[in-house]
């Protein structure tokens, strides 16, 4: 390569960055043309984990296939199996008793804030912000007692059912739900008082990795990735699902679409998830969990133990013939995850298992936009601008 303002002439380096290196967060691989420190290409590669989610749906039932959607986004496994459920309820046609959807909305928001958490915490230990890191740990920890409490798993959650959940509620679940809601803000609080005025985070931030709305609309970007460009577009509000149009809540937007403003719309989102939840606990309904219609929904233990039915019931969709059949026909479901848009596409032949199932996964969309955010930035900004994206290796090579 030649560099025309000095006249000299240089050696294009060419740089792996990833699969193995930590700030990849996963098995990410960038292929990297550098000039000195300026980043003159990028080629995003994929495929390092290669888990057939897609296809896998081929060969297990419904209600199997929700376990397999934890591993897709493991940062908030209960916001995928919320989608997958809603799109298999939309083919059935059916709906799922209010507070079900209630608990839905409670688990999607603590998911969501859980995810934030994660993210927002790696980016600051990846530009050297250790305290900040340790600060969303701890309340992250918090959260994932509160996933074990209700479903037995801290990570592969697996609660929600085709109709329904795995199960209420436990008691004394809402008092805790209601303590976090009141000690998160001070942690926020703190965070903020250590980043938004340091000059070193705003220095690696702020104008780091722009994209105008315009642009990120172009390119299908969705999620805090497209509101920090200043497009106010969530499917919460839009398209609104499960009991989202019941509860207030505002949608944060940036204005310069760079890293420094994702994450200050991540960090408003998990204030306005725990306004959510707050209302949802306040407006949260009695009454089952589950439909009424022994022959989708999975009878609980106790029906199973106890009376001929339940164990009728059980036989036949765990037994016998596997899961239920639903009509002949195609359905698109998109709902509003930590990232952005999750979409599942089912296609259904009338057999107990999907004749295919195609997931439009936000994680995807982002990865590809990354080289044209490198265009013309340090080497160093690679590790900011990645992290900002909130990339999730499970998401892309389905």
């Amino acid at each position: 390569m030649e560099d025309k303002e000095l006249g000299l002439s240089t050696e294009k380096l060419v740089l792996n960055f990833g699969p193995q290196h930590p700030a990849t967060h996963g098995t990410l691989q960038l292929v990297m043309e550098l000039s000195g420190e300026v980043v003159v290409k990028v080629t995003p590669q994929m495929g390092y984990l290669h888990t057939g989610f897609e296809k896998l749906s081929e060969h297990l039932d419904y209600n199997q296939f929700i376990c397999v959607t934890d591993r897709m986004n493991y940062l908030s496994p209960l916001n995928n199996n919320i989608g997958f459920t809603l799109a298999v309820e939309k083919l059935l046609d059916i709906e799922v008793p209010e507070r079900a959807q209630y608990v839905r909305v409670i688990m999607a928001e603590i998911s969501r804030i859980s995810d934030h958490l994660v993210s927002i915490g790696m980016q600051a230990i990846d530009l050297g912000a250790f305290t900040v890191f340790l600060y969303l740990w701890a309340e992250r920890e918090k959260l994932y007692d509160l996933f074990e409490w209700v479903c037995g798993s801290r990570l592969t959650t697996s609660y929600m059912r085709i109709g329904g959940l795995m199960r209420d509620l436990p008691e004394g679940y809402e008092e805790s739900l209601k303590k976090f809601c009141k000690e998160m803000p001070k942690v926020l609080k703190e965070v903020e008082t250590l980043l938004n005025r340091n000059k070193i985070w705003i220095g690696r931030t702020r104008d780091v990795g722009t994209i105008s709305g315009e642009e990120a609309i172009n390119w299908g970007l969705t999620g805090p990735v497209l509101r920090a460009a200043n497009v106010d577009w969530d499917i919460r509000k839009v398209e609104p699902y499960l009991v989202y149009n019941e509860l207030d809540f505002d949608i944060p937007v940036g204005e310069n679409g760079d890293v420094y403003d994702r994450y200050l719309v991540r960090m408003e989102e998990m204030k306005q998830s725990l306004r959510i939840v707050e209302q949802a606990i306040e407006k949260l309904p009695g009454g089952p969990v589950d439909i009424d219609n022994p022959k989708i929904r999975i009878p609980n233990k106790d029906e199973v133990y106890n009376t001929m039915e339940g164990l009728i019931y059980h036989f036949e969709i765990f037994m016998k013939n596997r899961g239920f059949i639903p009509p002949v026909g195609e359905v698109y479901s998109s709902t509003e995850v930590p990232n952005g848009e999750l979409g599942f596409f089912i296609v259904s032949d009338g057999g107990r298992s999907p004749y295919r199932v195609r997931i439009r996964p936000p994680s995807l969309l982002h990865y590809q936009v990354f080289p044209r955010m490198m265009e013309g930035r340090m080497l160093s900004d690679a590790v900011a601008i990645l992290a900002s994206l909130n990339v999730i290796a499970g998401e892309l090579d389905r």
